[in-house]
């Protein structure tokens, strides 16, 4: 089979191969007058291997080490190529939310945005907070006075303080904005959502854009708004926020409900099974680097961890990394050793 259309290959090594993207279909496509050329918008920010972007394992690692199969890539790559959302489900800890760091990473697309879904979720919180009380208070209504150290200290009396600085765009929102190339926006978990979530996102889906009411009932004008990506702005004209490139979605579920047949009609779907011995063996040595000596213990675990899932057992991928991080650590030299492990690291999810 040709890999020539493949923009995503799976190799963990990052490359410019989204420059080759061919243009969206026309159906897809969201560029506009206003939006004059792809060359003059700004570039995803640069992942960084530390700090607010990256936690307990690490981020950019964990990108790196994700070992795709041919059928993840191929998934990738029509939801790149076709615009469409990517529905990854699957077993908890698998590596479907991985799945959006690793192409983040191998197509220098900047920190994935990412929105973790509750039952309380609501579309707006994915595109923009608006701090109304905050505003009110700078500016001082009610009292006629305004705190020493508000932002807006010193402005001229009666000037209401700029309205941009109390609006901040979410994941999805800071994903809309008109980026070069996509950003990688990561929905986790959405089958925790309220039933009405994902048919409210079909239309900014479909749209590429949405409407902040707050700066559009101010008439034309731009407003430099705060973003989702720390210590960055961006400004939106006329109170509309709209795509130059749609965004690489990832929607992760769980498989714990049914979702409503339009909503499954817009995305591209995958589901990822759990990884067999090579697949594991493989991550494992990307995470923890190549077994010391003859690797006996670490084989026998994968085997062991790899048993267990096939009888049934629900098994997070980073439950066998801790377990063989403390087993090739020393924690393995005895039997209540090999219980410790057994019993606490390496016990099933589904088991009470």
């Amino acid at each position: 089979m040709t890999e020539d259309w493949w923009i995503y290959k799976g190799t963990g090594v990052p490359h410019p191969g989204i420059t080759r993207l061919p243009p969206a279909p026309a159906w897809r496509a969201f560029v506009d007058d206003e939006i004059a050329s792809a060359d003059h918008l700004p570039v995803p920010p640069r992942e960084t291997a530390s700090g607010r972007t990256t936690r307990r394992l690490g981020r950019v690692r964990q990108a790196a080490a994700y070992q795709a199969d041919e059928k993840e890539v191929q998934r990738v790559n029509l939801a790149l190529h076709l615009r469409r959302p990517l529905l990854i489900t699957g077993k908890p800890g698998v590596g479907k939310s991985t799945l959006a760091y690793a192409v983040a990473h191998e197509l220098n697309l900047g920190p994935v945005l990412r929105w973790p879904i509750t039952s309380r979720s609501m579309l707006r919180e994915g595109l923009y907070a608006y701090d109304a009380i905050g505003r009110l208070h700078d500016a001082g209504i009610g009292s006629g006075t305004m705190s020493y150290n508000s932002p807006d200290a010193g402005r001229a009396p009666g000037k209401e303080p700029d309205i941009g600085r109390y609006l901040r765009l979410g994941p999805l929102g800071t994903a809309l904005l008109p980026w070069r190339y996509p950003r990688v926006l990561l929905i986790d978990e959405i089958d925790k959502s309220d039933i009405d979530l994902p048919n409210d996102l079909l239309n900014v889906f479909e749209e590429g854009e949405f409407d902040i009411p707050e700066l559009s009932r101010l008439g034309r004008h731009t407003q430099e708004v705060m973003t989702a990506d720390p210590d960055r702005t961006a400004t939106v004209r006329d109170g509309v926020v709209r795509c130059a490139q749609f965004p690489f979605v990832v929607l992760t579920s769980n498989a714990e409900r049914e979702f409503p047949t339009p909503f499954l009609r817009r995305c591209v779907r995958l589901e990822i099974q759990p990884p067999d011995e090579n697949r594991l063996a493989a991550m494992v040595a990307a995470h923890l680097g190549e077994e010391v000596g003859n690797g006996a213990v670490r084989a026998e675990l994968i085997a062991q961890f790899a048993r267990k899932r096939r009888d049934g057992a629900e098994l997070a991928n980073d439950q066998l990394l801790n377990a063989l991080l403390m087993a090739e650590g020393g924690l393995w030299t005895d039997q209540e050793d090999r219980r410790v492990i057994q019993d606490v690291l390496l016990r099933p999810l589904n088991e009470s």
